[in-house]
């Protein structure tokens, strides 16, 4: 996460850790979202005023957020008010058309990507690809969807020469993490960040000094607390698709960004490791 406040988007931190507000703080929330312009020209005790509720109260929400309080809270929404972030309804009606929900769909994964962009840092992300440069192996673990990510992960990194598995069984995933060395290195790939199976790993792998990256949503969890390099995504729930859905295309964009920045520092090995990948399956083609 950015250390510097300014940039650390307010509306989108309430998006992500919405789910998890009490009904006060939900009640803050909404009034935020659909007052933003005002807040940025209030005080906490107008605000506290406004809302029928302590100045504290406002003040600890802030705080759940990650701000230091209440003004630095309204930077970040000032910054979010100027650089907007084009709010989607995403609700889904029974007389909408094949194609409208297919566009509303379109639409909700092109905010997922905007605001996972936005809260991405970029020291956590160079240290990443950093960590997969100088890998001896790297390994990818998920479960469930998420598994589905680390096989994707997996398809794409065998492309840059280096020497890579994904595994999304916990039992293969914990036998691997306990061969592993401070050479190697694991990438986490989970929603909740609170897959039990997966601390588990993620145990023998600090007891091994395996470097660890995690992919995970934009809270606080054991995972993102545990790993050395958190990296997060950011998605919302709708009434016909869980957050973990709409999670996993940002997800796949992280990957995707990692990949590209590894290929692009290992320019010459990785050039030779996509001839000869492309030679061998050309026999594959009609």
């Amino acid at each position: 996460m950015n250390t510097d406040e300014n940039v650390q988007h307010c509306l989108p931190r309430i998006r992500t850790h919405y789910s998890q507000f009490s009904e006060k703080e939900k009640m803050i929330a909404d009034f935020i979202i659909a007052n933003p312009e005002k807040i940025i020209h209030s005080t906490i005790s107008g605000v506290a005023e406004d809302l029928g509720v302590a100045d504290a109260t406002v003040f600890r929400f802030c705080k759940r957020l990650g701000f230091k309080g209440y003004q630095a809270m309204k930077i970040s929404l000032a910054s979010d008010l100027v650089n907007p972030i084009k709010d989607i309804h995403e609700t889904i009606n029974e007389e909408d058309s094949e194609g409208v929900i297919a566009q509303k769909v379109f639409r909700s994964n092109i905010r997922t990507l905007e605001d996972s962009s936005r809260l991405l840092d970029e020291e956590m992300f160079t240290r990443a690809v950093q960590g997969l440069l100088s890998a001896r192996r790297i390994e990818f673990y998920g479960t469930g969807g998420s598994g589905f990510v680390a096989m994707d992960a997996h398809h794409k990194f065998l492309r840059t020469g280096m020497t890579t598995t994904a595994y999304n069984d916990s039992h293969m995933q914990i036998i691997s993490a306990s061969q592993l060395t401070e050479e190697d290195v694991i990438v986490f790939i989970s929603h909740s960040g609170s897959n039990k199976d997966l601390m588990e790993v993620l145990e023998v792998a600090k007891k091994n000094r395996v470097k660890t990256i995690a992919i995970t949503h934009f809270a606080k969890s054991p995972l993102s607390n545990g790993v050395d390099i958190p990296l997060f995504t950011v998605s919302q729930e709708t009434e016909y698709r869980s957050e973990a859905l709409a999670s996993r295309i940002s997800q796949l964009s992280i990957v995707d960004a990692l990949y590209v920045n590894t290929m692009m520092k290992r320019k010459e090995l990785s050039k030779d490791s996509l001839l000869k990948m492309r030679d061998a399956i050309s026999i594959k083609k009609i």
